[in-house]
C-alpha cells in the first residue's frame, strides 16, 4: 500500500503543498516549524480521518482560512482510491472517497490503512493509563475498523451509568441501576475482548522489535494487557456482574462506577521493571517506537499488505547505537516515511526530499 501523491490546502502551516510520494523509504528533511509533521499529519488523515496528534479538527485548519482541503490517492492491492476532504473549522467535514460521499471513518479505513509514529508516543509509555487505553482502542480500530465504535459505545453507557449514581440522593440504590449494569457489561465485555486481541497482536512483535534496538538483542520488552475484569472460572460477562455487585456498596458511596474497562492499564516493562517509573528516556523512546512498529506489523498480517508507515523524528531521543539499529531495520517495511532535522539522520537505503514551500523537492 502506497500514497501516490497529496495535496494540501490550507492545512496548518501549508498554505499550498503538492508531492508526489515515492514508494519505500522517504526522508523528509528540513528544519523545525516548517511543516514535516504536518506534512506526515496530511498523509496520515487522508488514510484515517483523524489526526494522530489532536482530538479537534479545528487546529488542521490555517489560521485565517474557514476551511483545510487535503487530496490524495491511495494504492493498495485492491486498486486505487482517490480521498478528497474539506475539514472545516466549524460544521461537519466533507468526505468523498472515489467521489461518493462517506460519512464514517470506517468506510474508508477498510481500504487505506496507515501507523503514525510521533513524539507523543511518549505519553503511550510515561503517561497514566488513559494514554495506554486510547492506544489500545487506536490499535484496535487500526486493525478491525468495524470495531472503531466499540470504546464510543462503551463511554457513552459509562457516562449514563455515572449520571445516574451521581443524581441519586434517596437511600439504597437508584432505580433502573441495573438497566445500566446490563447496558454496561454488554459494551464492557465487547471492549475487554477487543482490547485483549489487539495487544496479543502486537505483544510479541513489540518484544521483538524493542530487541533489534538493544545492544546484542539483549533487553527485553514485556507487553501485557491488564483488564479490569477477566473471566476466572467463568464467562467474561458473569465474572463482570460478580465484580459489580461485590463493589455496588463503594459505588453508592462514592458515587462513581468502579468496575470496566475505563479501569484498564498495559502493562509496559523493560527488564522486569516498570517502563512508567524506571525506564531510562532512550528506553521509554524505544519501547513507544516499538509498539507503533508492532501495530505496523500486525496489520500488515491483517490485510496481507504493509500498510502505510509515518516515523515523525523517530532518532532525536535515541543514542547513536539505538539510532543506527532502528535506521538499519527501516528498509523493507512498505512505504515509509519519516522526517527528520538534517541529512545526518537520513537511514541508509532512503530517498531525501526538501520540504519547502509549496511541496517535496528531491535532493
Amino acid at each position: 500500500m502506497r500514497a501516490r501523491w497529496v495535496e494540501a490546502r490550507d492545512f496548518r502551516n501549508h498554505e499550498e503543498l503538492f508531492a508526489e510520494i515515492p514508494a519505500g523509504l522517504t526522508a523528509v528533511v528540513g528544519p523545525n516549524g516548517r511543516g514535516k509533521t504536518n506534512f506526515l499529519e496530511a498523509v496520515y488523515y487522508l488514510c484515517a480521518l483523524a489526526s494522530p496528534r489532536v482530538s479537534s479538527d479545528l487546529p488542521l485548519v490555517r489560521v485565517g482560512a474557514s476551511s483545510a482541503y487535503l487530496r490524495g490517492e491511495i494504492e493498495s492491492l485492491s486498486g486505487r482510491t482517490l480521498v478528497e476532504i474539506e475539514i472545516r473549522a466549524s460544521g461537519q467535514n466533507r468526505v468523498q472517497v472515489n467521489r461518493s460521499a462517506v460519512r464514517r471513518k470506517r468506510d474508508l479505513r477498510q481500504h487505506v490503512r496507515a501507523v503514525f509514529a510521533g513524539p507523543d508516543d511518549l505519553h503511550v509509555v510515561l503517561g497514566d493509563p488513559g494514554e495506554r487505553r486510547r492506544f489500545m482502542d487506536e490499535a484496535v480500530a487500526a486493525l478491525w475498523p468495524v470495531k472503531d465504535t466499540v470504546a464510543g459505545h462503551y463511554e457513552r453507557a459509562l457516562r449514563q451509568r455515572n449520571r445516574l449514581l451521581k443524581d441519586w440522593g434517596g437511600p439504597g440504590e437508584p432505580p433502573g441501576l441495573t438497566a445500566w449494569d446490563d447496558e454496561l457489561v454488554r459494551h464492557g465485555t465487547v471492549l475487554t475482548e477487543a482490547r485483549a486481541a489487539a495487544v496479543g497482536a502486537i505483544s510479541d512483535r513489540a518484544a521483538e522489535e524493542f530487541r533489534r534496538l538493544s545492544a546484542g538483542g539483549n533487553e527485553a520488552l514485556i507487553v501485557e494487557y491488564r483488564p479490569s475484569v477477566e473471566a476466572q472460572g467463568t464467562d467474561l460477562p458473569q465474572s463482570f456482574r460478580r465484580k459489580l455487585e461485590d463493589r455496588r456498596g463503594d459505588e453508592l458511596v462514592r458515587r462513581t462506577t468502579l468496575v470496566g474497562p475505563h479501569r484498564d492499564d498495559l502493562s509496559l516493562r523493560v527488564e522486569g521493571l516498570m517502563a512508567r517509573g524506571f525506564a531510562s528516556h532512550g528506553e521509554a523512546w524505544g519501547a513507544a517506537v516499538s509498539l507503533r512498529l508492532a501495530l505496523a506489523g500486525a496489520l500488515a498480517e491483517e490485510i496481507r499488505e504493509e500498510a502505510i508507515l509515518l516515523l515523525d523524528d523517530p532518532f532525536s531521543a535515541l543514542d547513536p547505537d539505538r539510532r543506527l539499529r532502528l535506521a538499519e531495520g527501516l528498509e523493507s517495511r512498505g512505504q515509509l516515511l519519516l522526517a527528520v532535522p538534517d541529512e545526518a539522520q537520513v537511514p541508509p537505503g532512503a530517498v531525501v526530499w526538501y520540504l519547502k514551500e509549496g511541496g517535496l523537492v528531491p535532493r
